[in-house]
């Protein structure tokens, strides 16, 4: 029998079905990278961002439409990872705008809500571009708006915007040349049609798609490091959460309202239901706001205070140390124990751990965010793919939240060594930019694939050598390339190398490369770290 609605608990089982079959084809999405290096992970981020929004859908207590959109919208704007999964939330939290009202989904409702979608996430993206995501689920909605005029069935509608979303996709290459360089389609488009087409199997045969294997995804934990809090560092002692359900709440004004009442606040949803979490000192003034808005529900209360006790022995001397409120917090995303490290001694208060392959969440971020006492807070992403959940999570702060736009390790050590703590923040920012444009990076890896870039033959197993996110040189030996991308990057102005060397290079393979250097370029101060990086043989940094 054809399908004409959907109802809250279809809609459910389509979702896990839907993030199940991502799950399942993650590492083919993954083996989409434009590159052909080590670190493709659109499929790992945009997987763990639907297990996100699963994972709230499957903590929801009630079955109906609303209820579940609203779990999706949240479950996935909080685990959202990579510029992939940031998108992949936007696209769920339009999709959630357009049923907010919707009791039983219809093709009308669910063509208009896949339209919202796409409009969501073009907004989120300052130059949105074609050729990825973002025009598989413009196209493929536009589509659907059509069809669902006197359409047949929901069933069908489906199946035919899929079929629309795979012709666009096949299209991708000749909208964005760097994929038909590459001979792939766009990453992004592939892993959402993995997601559709989950939800139509769900709703043609009513059986979830079972994940075919146990995931190697490993839920990312912010690693805080020389971080520590005493009780009498808690502030605000109760950790308050509960939703929010009205009619025509302005979310901004709500956030300002309590911003006053306590700190580390997250209020996010839409004008119908909102997701509040915030600590105070008063819960009770809280709830009051909040009943002069509406209606709550899942309030939860918890005593930080009382649990801090249970957990940690304190030495009564700290307990009575007042906490400071700093000037400057920092953030950093590395990868490597040694690289860690060396935020860490630059003054990193949180180290997140991450980088190339694992993304760290929104959520991640955001709570990083929170663990800090400083007007202002400087998040370093050190990655491209970070930058985009780096400013959702400082959407969802009502701290001053400054990302350095960052996007190598070496642009990271340099942005953060500018950093003036004297300085104010719009100063600061100058400096951060100009450090980062002084800075070149090099980066020696091994291609995961035989292909042609840049008109470079590449064989499965080469060495590469990527300056600045362009391959330059091709060879079959680490240290013949090492050494012709170090010759690239040193001109008559740069003063200073930075050789940091990963797992699987031996101390004295990193000293050869040293004296190279040191007898080619004498000019120049030469720093040697062991950086403890995976994929890449050596980060190289010329300032």
């Amino acid at each position: 029998m054809a399908v004409q609605h959907i109802d809250g608990k279809k809609l459910k089982n389509m979702i896990i079905s839907g993030a199940n079959n991502l799950d399942n084809n993650k590492n083919l999405v993954n083996a989409l990278n434009v590159f052909p290096v080590p670190d493709g992970d659109t499929g790992t981020n945009m997987s763990l961002t639907m297990s996100s929004a699963v994972k709230e859908v499957k903590n929801t207590k009630k079955d109906d439409v609303f209820s579940i959109i609203d779990a999706i919208a949240n479950g996935s704007l909080m685990g959202a990872r990579g510029n992939s999964g940031v998108i992949l939330s936007q696209i769920f939290r339009g999709f959630a705008k357009g049923l907010k009202s919707v009791e039983n989904i219809d093709c009308t409702s669910l063509a208009n809500a896949f339209m919202e979608g796409s409009n969501t996430a073009y907004k989120a993206v300052m130059k949105p571009t074609e050729g990825t995501i973002l025009t598989v689920i413009r196209e493929s909605a536009e589509y659907a708006v059509k069809a669902a005029v006197g359409c047949a069935s929901i069933e069908l509608l489906l199946e035919r915007t899929i079929e629309k979303a795979n012709k666009t996709l096949e299209r991708t290459p000749d909208m964005l040349p760097v994929l038909k360089q590459a001979g792939v389609v766009d990453a992004g488009g592939k892993g959402l049609i993995y997601i559709f087409e989950g939800m139509y199997n769900y709703l043609r045969t009513e059986e979830i798609i079972e994940v075919s294997e146990k995931s190697d995804i490993l839920e990312t934990e912010t690693e805080e490091i020389n971080f520590h809090m005493d009780e009498q560092e808690i502030m605000f002692g109760y950790c308050t959460e509960f939703f929010l359900k009205a009619n025509g709440v302005d979310v901004n004004a709500f956030r300002n309202q309590l911003a006053e009442l306590g700190d580390s606040i997250v209020v996010v949803g839409d004008d119908n239901i909102v997701k509040v979490h915030i600590h105070s000192n008063n819960p009770g003034k809280i709830l009051e706001k909040a009943l002069e808005r509406g209606e709550l529900s899942k309030i939860k209360i918890e005593n930080m205070r009382e649990q801090h006790r249970q957990l940690i022995v304190f030495d009564k001397e700290d307990i009575e140390t007042p906490i400071e409120m700093k000037q400057y917090g920092f953030i950093a995303v590395a990868m490597g124990e040694g690289i860690s490290s060396i935020f860490q001694d630059l003054g990193t208060d949180v180290v997140i751990e991450g980088g190339q392959t694992m993304n760290p969440s929104t959520e991640d971020i955001l709570n990083s965010i929170n663990t800090i006492h400083a007007e202002n807070i400087i998040i370093f992403p050190n990655n491209g793919n970070i930058i985009l959940a780096a400013n959702q999570a400082k959407s969802l702060s009502n701290k001053n939240v400054i990302v350095a736009l960052t996007k190598t390790i070496p642009q990271g050590i340099s942005a953060l060594m500018a950093v003036d703590i004297d300085k104010l923040p719009e100063d600061n920012i100058r400096k951060i930019e100009r450090a980062i444009s002084d800075v070149k990076t090099g980066l020696i890896t091994y291609a995961v694939r035989s292909s042609n870039f840049d008109g470079k033959d590449i064989e499965e197993g080469d060495i590469l050598g990527i300056i600045d996110g362009k391959i330059s040189k091709v060879g079959p030996r680490i240290s013949d390339v090492s050494e012709k991308i170090i010759d690239e990057m040193i001109n008559e102005s740069s003063s200073l190398v930075s050789i940091y060397y990963g797992n699987d290079i031996e101390e004295k393979e990193a000293k050869t490369l040293v004296d190279y250097i040191q007898k080619k370029y004498s000019d120049c101060e030469i720093e040697m770290h062991h950086g403890g990086q995976p994929l890449y043989y050596y980060i190289i940094s010329v300032e």
